[in-house]
């Protein structure tokens, strides 16, 4: 095909024959095409629902804390106030001389704009992917702040966006995640939860929806775990208080 027959195929977006297309498979599979939109069951019965739903905020904090021993992160608490000085602590102890981090407000709203200034700097650039990239490869901490906390499996889920970019989580040596208290639920099932009503809402999903749980890791050889195979070797969370 030619780029004038692409070109002719129709605007950007619309999709050519498809339903001669989606006719000719639904009869190669000897069935008539289904065209309804499913409906969702409604499950009488809901466990997912019950998981650790009675606990208090302090209570799935100490959830989170207990899985993070269990997928080898270490966990810092403090308060707003000390914010500050508590991701100094993590930075120092990875020997930290060079940060990536998300372009996102939070940092100025949580008053870290100061502390990071202390390092060499490099924030996503949407424009400057490929330099995002590089600088993300070369750093010694990438931070990012999460967006929903998982405290069944300590799992922090970041929302991709323009300036959030997955390799400021993905190729630096050393992982921070700043943990807003007030985003910490159960399980899995409130942050699909959330998903859905975003979708319904009409406002725009992230294209990629990132679920980490502490640093790289694989035991598929031989059941063996090994800590830092393909990411991050060591994470930290820091879990602020927010209120």
């Amino acid at each position: 095909m030619s780029v004038q027959d692409v070109n002719a195929a129709g605007p950007k977006g619309q999709i050519a024959n498809r339903e001669p297309f989606l006719d000719r498979l639904a009869k190669s599979f000897g069935r008539e095409r289904v065209v309804e939109k499913p409906v969702r069951p409604d499950w009488g019965l809901k466990p997912q629902w019950e998981v650790f739903s009675g606990l208090t905020s302090d209570e799935l904090v100490e959830v989170l804390k207990n899985q993070c021993l269990l997928v080898h992160t270490e966990v810092i608490e403090t308060e707003r106030a000390e914010l500050g000085a508590a991701l100094k602590e993590a930075l120092d102890r990875n020997e930290c001389k060079s940060v990536v981090t998300w372009k996102d407000p939070r940092f100025s709203e949580f008053g870290l704009n100061g502390v990071l200034g202390q390092y060499e700097l490099c924030e996503w650039n949407s424009e400057d992917r490929a330099g995002s990239i590089a600088a993300a490869e070369r750093a010694d901490v990438g931070i990012t702040f999460s967006d929903i906390t998982l405290a069944e499996s300590a799992t922090v889920v970041l929302f991709s966006d323009e300036g959030k970019g997955r390799s400021v989580s993905l190729l630096p040596k050393n992982y921070i995640a700043v943990i807003p208290k007030s985003t910490i639920v159960p399980r899995i099932t409130q942050a699909a939860a959330e998903i859905d009503r975003r979708i319904a809402a009409g406002e725009t999903v992230a294209s990629c929806v990132n679920f980490i749980s502490g640093p790289s890791n694989s035991a598929d050889i031989e059941m063996s775990l090994v800590v830092g195979v393909h990411g991050p070797v060591h994470a930290t969370y820091i879990i602020v208080d927010d209120a």
